[in-house]
């Protein structure tokens, strides 16, 4: 085992050269498209090729392990969306870092509201987290999806030093 006591052995960082983003790809990749199939080929889009995206990366133990992007979509709003960790990672505790992660950096980047689409058996996961449920189950790249958003701005919350 090469834990250490004491240590925490989630890090979550921007993937910001190509080696990042390459593993931030590949896991989405894996998640969306081989495990899941929410997409026929590729669930890289538009999205993925703008410059004020931020691709996040989640490393246990250095290795990658999970993804969630990030991006504006208008003045102080922000969506997050690709949530995604890699099946013998789902129980190492990457998820709630990578949300708190994305929350953060959307406030850092003077976020004041952030909004996801979330996979329906995710939506308890997210309350947990302090985002509330935002409108009925709709329909989001072809599967269940619940509205959700949570407000940024406030400084730093319980929840999210927590």
């Amino acid at each position: 085992m090469n834990a250490l006591v004491g240590v925490d052995p989630v890090h979550c960082r921007p993937a910001f050269d190509a080696a990042g983003r390459a593993e931030h790809h590949r896991i989405r990749h894996e998640v969306f498209v081989t495990e899941q199939r929410l997409f026929p080929d590729s669930d890289v889009d538009a999205n993925d090729a703008r410059t004020d995206v931020v691709h996040v990366l989640g490393l246990h133990d250095g290795r990658p392990a999970g993804t969630v992007r990030l991006y504006p979509i208008g003045p102080g709003e922000w969506l997050g969306d690709r949530l995604a960790v890699l099946p013998e990672y789902r129980t190492a505790g990457i998820g709630a870092p990578l949300v708190r992660f994305a929350v953060a950096a959307a406030e850092a980047r003077g976020g004041r509201l952030m909004g996801a689409h979330v996979q329906v058996a995710n939506e308890r996961f997210f309350h947990r987290l302090g985002w509330r449920t935002d409108g009925p189950v709709e329909t989001y790249v072809g599967h269940s999806h619940v509205p959700m958003s949570i407000d940024l701005g406030a400084g730093l919350c319980p929840w999210l030093t927590g």
